[in-house]
């Protein structure tokens, strides 16, 4: 695992940038911190913050040149079928130098140019250069596991692993008011957008060619390599025998996956947090690694948060090495400014902080960690998933909460009790139950709807009249691409697809390569293999989902080997008492400091009468999702202060 910057010069103006290159590279010490290394020729530069993984020797250190020179690579991320790759190349006549995936991953680029990603099983954001015909090849990986953003303007084009990279160099800071707008829904910014308008994210399964003739002709152009397989005509029929084979299928390709995964130079271990996800790849590793650790946490002073029994269960049941990592208040707060600082975009997901103190106490044992990351998307595993299906197949189910949905509204709604939670749940339910499926969607998608985002902001994004202005019509652009996959009178699995799209790339994804990368730590994804993905997305609905279960076909695949108290059991997030935190210790930095009304007025960006009111409502007895809007605001003013106004 590793950190990435490039920057293409337009211009005598846009190589000067080539002197920022040390100070990129120290923006991203933690994600690479054993080497840092700079390539330059004509107007390419290359820089890598190497963090090693396979072959940790020196000869493997990047940017990595083939014996010709002609060819420059610089890596992020682990190609796990290298070594077959690597017999399929010496066949061909190349020869090794290093026992690294890097020099396997070059010479496959040489053999077959954009054509090398279709033979690639891993996890990648990677860029070669071919000083002959002066062309930049720019990659990500298939499903969006590793980062790339990238920056244009009239003297260079600048990608890299990270924002915090590109701001090192000297570019424009201009908001975006549509991104702005999207994150104070979804409390993240989806690609191809990011915070600033001039810095774009490459989408995933996408790579980017840069033609550099001259200085003064460099031309861009962006193409989709992979996209899921996803249609009607290839779905599995849905009888008995078949589900059984299915069942079969999907535990040998989850092994497969798992085994894969396994290969590093370096100690690896598995994150275990009791959910019927993680406990499945602890079991896989388990069988291939029988020295394996796992690792999770939890909350002793907050039960309802806490998931220890569920693990140690799964751990006990496979004489698995376990290790709880205990969480309090204190632990948060002491690294709430390590997590805001490492965030170079608002990202509102505040299980990031959990996320962070699990890598940061798991990268003290191991290197490499797996998680269960990707199952949910998949497999119909969300609470959302569940209130689509009773939607569309409502029963008994759904004429209970119709008639309950008053009286909802009536109740105390948080996250942070059992009762607040169930209120929270059945009022969202019964508000997107009257949409349309794909306005249901990225309802219960957003933490909020489109009407109060917009109160939120100085200078409304949408306005009530015929005429879209510019940023209404742009949110339209990423709304519709995301809910693209859902039609009418559709298929339960393209809901699925579309949280492959939006929520896992750029919510889940994001978030732990972010948190795991601020600690040095490299998180592998099985479920995310895409010879998995693919299969999966062949499964039926029924086989994933009924009026009683989620993930049923995962459930009913391990089904001997899960304990059974992880059975039927209520979703529960990777979630943060944040509550209790915000009425209390940062209670006086909230009303000073970070939503302080002489603040708010001189930024010009929100309105002050909506941020009055999201405070009397935050410490009120009822603050509803006031928790998760104030958060995101934290995330902005926090990001705002230290990349927009430096």
């Amino acid at each position: 695992m590793c950190g990435i910057v490039g920057v293409i010069a337009k211009s005598e103006k846009g190589r000067v940038a080539f002197q920022n290159m040390s100070q990129a590279l120290q923006s991203l010490n933690k994600r690479g911190p054993d080497h840092q290394g700079i390539f330059s020729k004509s107007n390419i530069c290359f820089g890598h913050a190497r963090l090693s993984i396979i072959d940790t020797s020196e000869a493997a250190n990047q940017p990595f040149q083939d014996p010709s020179q002609r060819f420059t690579v610089i890596f992020n991320g682990e190609i796990y079928n290298f070594q077959q790759l690597k017999k399929q190349l010496e066949q061909l006549g190349f020869a090794f130098y290093t026992q690294s995936d890097t020099e396997v991953l070059l010479n496959l680029f040489i053999a077959y140019r954009e054509k090398c990603v279709d033979h690639l099983n891993g996890f990648f954001s990677f860029a070669v250069y071919d000083a002959e015909t002066k062309e930049v090849f720019v990659f990500r990986d298939r499903l969006g596991i590793k980062p790339l953003v990238y920056y244009e303007d009239e003297d260079k084009v600048i990608f890299a692993s990270e924002n915090k990279a590109i701001h090192a160099f000297s570019i424009t800071k201009e908001l975006d008011k549509t991104a702005l707008f999207t994150y104070l829904q979804l409390n993240y910014i989806p690609y191809p957008k990011t915070i600033l308008q001039h810095i774009k994210k490459l989408p995933p399964g996408h790579l980017m060619r840069l033609q550099s003739e001259s200085l003064n002709e460099v031309s861009t152009a962006i193409h989709q390599y992979y996209k899921i397989p996803f249609s009607a005509k290839n779905l599995i029929d849905v009888s008995p025998k078949s589900y059984n084979e299915a069942k079969k299928t999907l535990r040998e390709k989850i092994g497969n996956a798992v085994e894969k995964r396994l290969v590093a130079d370096v100690p690896l271990g598995s994150f275990l947090s009791g959910g019927i996800d993680s406990s499945i790849i602890a079991i896989e590793a388990k069988k291939r690694k029988s020295d394996l650790q796992t690792f999770s946490i939890c909350y002793p002073n907050e039960p309802f948060f806490d998931e220890t029994k569920y693990a140690r269960a799964v751990a006990e049941k496979h004489k698995i090495n376990h290790e709880v990592f205990e969480i309090k208040a204190e632990d948060l707060y002491e690294n709430l400014h390590n997590v805001l600082d490492y965030l170079d975009e608002p990202f509102g997901d505040s299980s990031c902080l959990p996320v962070y103190i699990l890598s940061q106490k798991t990268s003290n044992k191991v290197k490499v960690a797996l998680s269960g990351d990707g199952a949910d998307e998949m497999f119909a595993g969300y609470n959302k998933h569940f209130a689509e299906f009773k939607t569309t197949n409502p029963g008994i189910g759904g004429l209970v909460a119709g008639a309950v949905s008053p009286i909802s509204q009536l109740l105390p709604q948080s996250r942070n009790s059992k009762l607040g939670n169930l209120n929270r749940k059945l009022a969202r339910f019964n508000e997107g139950r009257k949409l349309s499926r794909k306005n249901r969607y990225w309802r219960w998608a957003s933490i909020c709807d489109e009407e109060e985002a917009n109160y939120y902001l100085k200078e409304k994004l949408i306005i009530k009249e015929q005429r879209l202005t510019d940023e209404a019509f742009n949110y339209k652009k990423v709304k519709d691409l995301f809910t693209k996959p859902i039609l009418k009178e559709g298929l339960f699995n393209e809901v699925l697809l579309a949280d492959m799209h939006l929520v896992l790339p750029n919510d889940m994804l994001h978030k732990v390569d972010m948190m795991s990368m601020a600690n040095s730590l490299e998180v592998r994804t099985p479920f995310l293999d895409h010879e998995l993905v693919n299969y999966a997305f062949k499964l039926p609905s029924a086989f994933k989902i009924n009026n009683l279960i989620r993930k049923k076909i995962l459930q009913g695949a391990y089904k001997d080997e899960l304990p059974d108290l992880l059975f039927n059991r209520p979703k529960q997030g990777f979630e943060v008492p944040l509550l209790g935190w915000f009425q209390g210790e940062l209670k006086s930095k909230i009303e000073q400091q970070w939503l302080s009304l002489e603040f708010i007025e001189e930024q010009g960006i929100f309105n002050p009468e909506a941020i009055q009111m999201l405070k009397t409502r935050l410490f009120s007895k009822n603050p509803g999702e006031a928790v998760g809007t104030t958060w995101d605001l934290i995330v902005f003013q926090n990001w705002y202060l230290k990349y927009f106004l430096s």
